[in-house]
């Protein structure tokens, strides 16, 4: 009985196993992974610097009120009070970084702009068309480094060049049609990467030496554009931010310095036609503040000379690796809420001191401060007394024998303020005051010109994307039609000199810097002229006019005129 007890609990047993083991299983459920957080990325940006190292660098209104700002010392601190405690932030720049820069900078060829911006640290530049201002060789040395060919190490006893990244996507070497530098460049935060498209504007060779950027071709900026963002694309790259020298201007009041003031411009444009992959426009040329949304694109500017810094926060879906959502502000690197940034403030006293007996030479007197601002017809108080200085310094026969002078309005970066003089009591013009209003250090070159030639000159001021009136010296007055189409704007019987009609078949003396008379600017006319006579630095005579002339007083903005 027990056998039978015991052979019964075994048969029992082994029954329930089989049962067992012919029962569906149910297996438990896969656990799903985590899903991913979206990545922060925080881009600092700013453009047209122009080597305005000391503060202030200008003025800003805000709130009406018009506020000091800027200088690379509060540029920094500003800088790294934005990155704060988020690690993936990039400091990059739309272009204009040096050329056109204060005796501070341009005395040692910009070499200072680049180490304040590698201590910044700047970390990814477009090229713009200021930085081809001594040639696209300069330019090359900056980025890769080394002494000046002819001047120099004038900073130490060697130069290193720029620790970031110059971007030229649009920018073609002729001889073998590569760019002079990358056309992109990606970074990678927390696993997920983010493109970078440098560029100019495509009329970089209208508006700079043409002696500066030969060799180079410039492309339209909307197909390269679309050729890099399909590049990025290709390597996987969905969020894209296009760093681009070329802007826009509102057409209406802001509201505040991160407005966007329904921007008009070529900028938005490029915009509307690029890629709808571009997240991003970090836009310069125009010195203008805006903040923008176009075709579902942000567009942003930061005025100039670092009186602003806009940050733009980006959201990266880890999924699909594209931008989610976008924002940016502007803020003002005000002089008076942030300590400046030390090791930055020593570096600037250090050229500072360094060009100082340069800077601070006293050349002269004004009786009042004298504007660049144009008046309705574009004629400015400070144009005049440019030509003037430069019809002076050719005038005499055995230096060109000139009649007139013109200059080119962009090549006039500054007014001479000069706040409380007077007839009585003048004020003192310092070397520097002069160079921060004509800082391109071009040579003046006389030539001859027929009357039918100077008007095609006048004609071509309207020949461009924007006016660009040339200032006149005494003695030369005309007339132009704002509603006659460009092209036929001005009157031959209304161009005088000294008060007398000019002859269209007659040849007359005609002063211009080296620039224009290259052509730059769109004046290829310039380029026709004959019997040529290379003169002096157009600064070394303007000095020399205000030592002999002081105290000089403001143009008369009485040569150009509108017809009624």
């Amino acid at each position: 009985m027990f056998v039978s007890s015991r052979l019964s609990a075994l048969l029992l047993a082994v029954a329930l196993v089989a049962s067992a083991c012919t029962q569906p299983q149910t297996k438990p459920d896969k656990a799903e992974p985590p899903k991913k957080d979206p990545v922060a990325v925080k881009v600092i940006s700013f453009n047209d610097l122009h080597g305005n190292l000391e503060a202030p660098s200008g003025k800003v209104t805000v709130d009406g009120e018009r506020v000091e700002a800027g200088g690379v010392a509060f540029m920094k601190a500003y800088v790294d009070k934005l990155k704060g405690e988020h690690p993936n932030t990039i400091v990059v720049s739309a272009g204009d970084l040096v050329g056109a820069s204060p005796l501070v900078s341009s005395v040692f060829h910009d070499e200072p702009t680049i180490e304040a911006m590698n201590q910044l640290p700047l970390d990814l530049i477009a090229v713009g068309n200021h930085e081809f201002d001594e040639g696209w060789e300069e330019l090359l040395r900056l980025q890769n480094g080394g002494c000046h060919p002819e001047t120099g190490c004038q900073t130490g006893e060697s130069f290193e060049g720029a620790k970031f990244q110059f971007l030229a996507a649009n920018v073609i070497k002729k001889d073998d049609g590569k760019t002079i530098f990358p056309a992109h460049q990606v970074k990678e935060y927390d696993g997920l990467p983010v493109g970078f498209i440098g560029l100019t504007l495509e009329g970089t060779d209208k508006i700079v030496s043409p002696e500066a950027v030969e060799g180079l071709e410039f492309r339209d900026e909307v197909e390269v554009i679309n050729e890099s963002t399909a590049a990025l694309q290709s390597e996987g790259v969905e969020a894209i931010v296009v760093l681009i020298h070329e802007g826009a201007r509102p057409s209406k009041e802001l509201d505040s310095v991160s407005d966007c003031g329904d921007i008009e411009g070529p900028v938005v444009d490029i915009v509307k036609n690029s890629s709808e992959a571009v997240d991003v426009f970090v836009t310069g040329h125009s010195h203008k503040t805006y903040v923008c949304e176009i075709d579902g694109k942000l567009v942003t500017s930061a005025k100039s000379y670092g009186r602003l810094l806009t940050e733009i926060d980006l959201t990266l879906d880890p999924e699909t690796r594209d931008v989610v959502e976008k924002k940016a502000v502007n803020h003002v690197v005000y002089n008076d809420k942030e300590p400046a940034n030390t090791q930055m403030a020593e570096l600037v006293e250090t050229y500072v001191d360094k060009s100082a007996a340069v800077a601070n030479r006293s050349v002269g007197t004004v009786t009042a401060s004298i504007s660049r601002e144009a008046n309705e017809a574009g004629e400015s108080a400070l144009g005049d007394v440019i030509a003037d200085a430069q019809l002076a310094a050719t005038k005499a026969a055995d230096k060109g024998g000139a009649q007139v002078a013109f200059m080119n309005p962009g090549g006039i970066r500054s007014s001479l303020e000069a706040k409380d003089a007077t007839a009585e009591k003048p004020a003192t013009v310092t070397y520097e005051d002069l160079h921060r209003a004509q800082p391109f250090g071009n040579t003046l070159m006389t030539m001859t010109l027929t009357g039918a030639q100077i008007h095609d000159l006048l004609e071509m001021q309207w020949s461009g994307s924007h006016p660009k009136i040339l200032q006149v010296s005494e003695g030369f007055s005309y007339t132009w039609n704002p509603d006659d189409a460009p092209g036929d704007r001005v009157d031959l019987e209304q161009i005088e000199l000294n008060g007398q009609p000019i002859d269209a078949e007659q040849g007359y003396r005609v002063t211009v810097n080296s620039f224009l008379a290259s052509g730059g600017d769109g004046f290829t006319i310039l380029k026709e002229g004959t019997e040529r006579r290379p003169g002096a630095i157009d600064l070394d005579v303007l000095a020399d006019y205000f030592e002999l002339n002081s105290p000089v007083e403001p143009g008369s903005q009485d040569r150009i005129k509108l017809e009624e």
